[in-house]
């Protein structure tokens, strides 16, 4: 989570994050810029334990950024927590996503000098950044990634620049745009309290982000990226009364199909589905899905073969993607994901329409990257999805 605007960085920041607590973590922390100097806070466990350890502590500043982690790299510790910093403290990066090649960059950085003080894979981009940097975040940020390998969202800060630069490949990044304020996250819950406003990034993209604006690049040009309204309100993104969001999500599963069914089928068969013929008329359907989205195509198999009649096969997204499966033109791959940025079934559907299949994506939120990816898009109308247990009860095997 990243905040730049007016209003003080470390409320927004950590309501922000609480809000991604879902997604499951161990550690947690932020980094707010405060006359001249970027302040740090961490701690092992969760964002209640690192809000007593900030009892009392005002962090002034209205440039910040936050991260709840999920251990990769090294143990579940306090050093280990993002943020992670350069050798002198002036650069702050928080990341989700894997660092394929920085084994192989530690061990050079480290040799130039570099000090490491986590075990994080993470801690590579901070010193890579230090290394190119000469009074420009922005170009040094570009050098950085030109070396890196793997995923990621990254959010970054330098503490003579109130800015953030944000970049996304392979991992979700979405930027939030308020008045006179701008947020960036990995998810839209962290978002939704204070704008529905959004811009989904792309795979490649780097965006600088200041109190005036933002710029989006790709490729070193200047691109332009469409800004969707999310209709979730806040309510959805609460638990409603229920204990837990499971509960509540199981229970709004009735009106869900209804608004999806009244969504597309208000004015034809087809409705909003925008289907032509030959797309619903396939020689056979194969569904490529990861998760809760694999077991849904495993009921959606028996419910087309017997409404349609058309041969349907479901495959797990991961061990498509290395698989000799035959397809041919006759084939529709339906992929199926609930965010619309499943790296793996994103990638399954690049291979379908490779092969010069046509390809549907069955999604629920406007505007992620399956939208752009696949030929014809049925959304669905469920709003946020929460559900998962709580940090605390989870294990590194859940």
């Amino acid at each position: 989570m990243g905040y730049i605007g007016k209003r003080d960085a470390q409320p927004i920041i950590l309501g922000a994050l609480k809000r991604l607590e879902y997604r499951g973590y161990d550690s947690c922390g932020i980094a707010v810029l405060s006359n001249g100097k970027i302040e740090v806070f961490k701690e092992r466990g969760t964002i209640d334990e690192l809000e007593r350890a900030l009892s009392g502590v005002y962090i002034g500043g209205t440039v910040g950024i936050g991260h709840t982690r999920w251990a990769t790299h090294g143990e579940p510790s306090r050093r280990n927590a993002h943020p992670h910093t350069d050798c002198k403290g002036d650069i702050v990066v928080v990341h989700n996503g894997i660092i394929e090649n920085f084994q192989r960059l530690r061990e050079k950085l480290t040799e130039e000098g570099h000090v490491f003080r986590s075990d994080t894979d993470t801690e590579v981009v901070a010193h890579l950044v230090e290394k190119y940097y000469n009074g420009n975040l922005e170009e040094a940020v570009k050098r950085a990634l030109r070396e890196v390998k793997g995923s990621y969202a990254l959010a970054i800060l330098h503490k003579a620049d109130e800015k953030i630069i944000a970049a996304r490949n392979k991992s979700p990044l979405v930027l939030g745009v308020g008045d006179g304020e701008f947020f960036v996250a990995s998810d839209i819950p962290a978002l939704l309290e204070h704008t529905n406003r959004v811009i989904y990034l792309e795979d490649g993209d780097l965006i600088v982000i200041t109190k005036g604006g933002f710029r989006i690049e790709n490729g070193g040009a200047v691109v332009s990226r469409k800004t969707e309204t999310v209709l979730w309100s806040i309510e959805d993104a609460e638990k409603g009364g229920y204990e837990h969001f499971m509960l509540k999500e199981i229970h709004e599963t009735p009106r869900v199909i209804e608004d999806t069914l009244a969504t597309h089928l208000r004015d034809s068969a087809l409705g909003t589905m925008n289907l032509d013929l030959d797309v619903l008329r396939p020689a056979e359907v194969l569904m490529v899905a990861c998760g809760t989205s694999f077991h849904a195509a495993l009921v959606g198999k028996y419910v087309i073969e017997e409404l349609a009649g058309v041969p349907v096969r479901v495959n797990l997204a991961s061990e498509f993607n290395y698989a000799a499966t035959p397809l041919s033109r006759g084939t529709l791959v339906v992929g199926i994901t609930q965010s619309g940025e499943t790296v793996d079934t994103l990638s399954a559907l690049r291979k379908a329409r490779a092969a010069g299949c046509a390809t549907l994506a069955i999604t629920n939120v406007l505007g992620s990257s399956v939208t752009r990816l696949a030929d014809r898009v049925i959304y669905m109308r469920a709003g946020p999805e929460i559900s998962a247990l709580p940090p605390q009860r989870r294990s590194l095997h859940s």
